[in-house]
């Protein structure tokens, strides 16, 4: 019998379906992994009588028949609670689940569990003082990064084959660039918003996690309701874009090592490599990001509360607040320190389509831009304002959504890989980002690229 927590989930899928071992015997051993790795503090809620139950009555002829999946804290369950990992949501339980969810459920998929998170996904660090910091399993005094750092954690460390968090600006890429899997964040809009705890609606997306992008391809076909396509292949000429000036300078040097050793490897293989800039990025991205964000929250979590049957006003919410960055920011938002409308309305009308327009003149020259996901690689808990880069202190969040923030406010797809670790032994990311709508063919030049790095490890706990 395979090694069942080794299994990826098309692997699981196969064996399930060939009948070499039960959907109960695999939801046991994963059960058995969990409570080994509690530790680690990756899930937050999860029912073993009830998964063990569904498992039972698995059919394994559908495309995830009885693959226990971990779902982020913030995504509609009716099974589990859906608490955002804040105080005033812990015990929420919603009617029904989410869009996203009810499609991989539909699908034969099992609910395994609940994802630690960084408190209502504000914040990189998943530092939560409510639920508890969730732990890198390469190194479980370090961070996993965030805010979908649990599903990060339990994909990485065994527990769960895959999973699926939300990421606004860096939330499913950075855990996964962290913790050595791949995360994808699709193009704004591809999968239902619905029923998800929000930021952002014009930012938010889903996005899976999975330790092989064959298993991501598989996990996105099933939640954007679009027939699989194992067959499409990515095109024999690629060409993938540098663009050193926007995101290869002030890396932490062994980032910098591993980036440049895939460029290498990339370049052998046959991939052309273009050196290229995408004028102005910096300065749009900084006119689109928080105005967008902040100035959407404020509208959009009161309206999901009120459709969710929550009664609970905003200040209800902050006094349940317990991280204090978290409490800080959402706070600062509350009453006559909100973004303006106009403010809002130049970054959403004015900025964010000359943001694209940008994006849209580098793709018009390359299938996708290449670059390190995160600049550097996961810091010590509590590392919760500054963290240490090239013998000086940068803040945390800027620092590690330098990369991927971007590509968030432009609505693009981009999807994170592990490439290799640190001396250190903590990995590394890169990330492929595509033109908007170009999903599918984003992931099939990831599975390429995935094939030439050819990374393979695990969490040594």
């Amino acid at each position: 019998m395979p090694d069942l927590i080794e299994l990826t989930i098309l692997e699981a899928v196969a064996a399930l379906r060939r009948g070499q071992v039960s959907a109960r015997e695999y939801a046991e051993a994963l059960i058995g992994r969990c409570e080994a790795q509690a530790g680690l503090n990756a899930l937050v809620s999860h029912d073993w009588d009830a998964l063990m139950a569904a498992a039972g009555k698995a059919e394994p002829g559908r495309p995830l028949g009885g693959i226990p999946l971990v779902l982020k804290d913030n995504i509609n369950t009716a099974a589990l609670p859906t608490g955002a990992a804040t105080g005033a949501l812990k015990d929420f339980v919603a009617s029904g689940n989410a869009p996203v969810a009810a499609a991989l459920f539909n699908a034969g998929a099992l609910l395994g569990g609940k994802g630690n998170m960084h408190e209502l996904a504000f914040g990189v660090t998943n530092n939560n003082a409510v639920t508890g910091a969730a732990r890198n399993p390469y190194d479980p005094s370090m961070i996993p990064g965030g805010s979908s750092g649990g599903v990060a954690v339990a994909v990485a460390a065994r527990m769960m084959p895959g999973g699926v968090g939300t990421d606004t600006g860096a939330s499913v890429r950075l855990p996964a660039a962290l913790c050595g899997i791949a995360g994808f964040r699709p193009t704004v809009g591809r999968y239902s918003g619905a029923g998800i705890v929000p930021i952002s609606h014009t930012r938010d997306t889903a996005g899976p996690m999975a330790r092989s992008v064959a298993d991501v391809r598989l996990l996105d076909s099933v939640m954007a309701a679009r027939p699989a396509a194992p067959d499409l292949r990515a095109p024999e000429r690629i060409r993938l874009g540098v663009s050193r000036t926007q995101f290869y300078g002030n890396l932490e040097p062994a980032v910098s090592a591993e980036a440049e050793r895939v460029l290498d490897l990339l370049a052998n293989a046959g991939i052309e490599l273009v050196e290229m800039d995408i004028p102005d990025l910096a300065e749009l991205n900084a006119e689109v990001g928080f105005p967008v964000a902040l100035f959407e929250f404020t509208r959009d979590l009161p309206r999901y509360l009120a459709e969710n049957g929550i009664a609970l006003s905003m200040r209800d919410v902050l006094d349940g607040i317990g991280s204090p960055d978290v409490r800080a920011i959402f706070g600062s938002q509350i009453g006559e320190g909100g973004v303006p409308e106009e403010a809002y309305l130049h970054a959403r009308n004015v900025a964010r389509p000359k943001l694209q327009l940008a994006y849209a003149a580098c793709f018009a020259e390359v299938e996708a831009l290449i670059f390190p996901t995160s600049p550097i690689s996961a810091r010590p808990i509590g590392d919760d304002e500054t963290v240490e880069l090239n013998g000086e202190r940068a803040p945390t969040f800027a620092t590690f959504i330098r990369n991927t923030d971007p590509g968030s406010n432009a609505g693009i797809p981009g999807i994170s890989l592990p490439v290799g670790l640190t001396p250190s032994r903590l990995p590394v990311g890169m990330e492929l980002d595509g033109p908007a709508g170009a999903d599918e063919k984003l992931l099939a030049i990831a599975e390429k690229v995935e094939r030439i790095i050819g990374f393979a490890s695990r969490p040594a706990v």
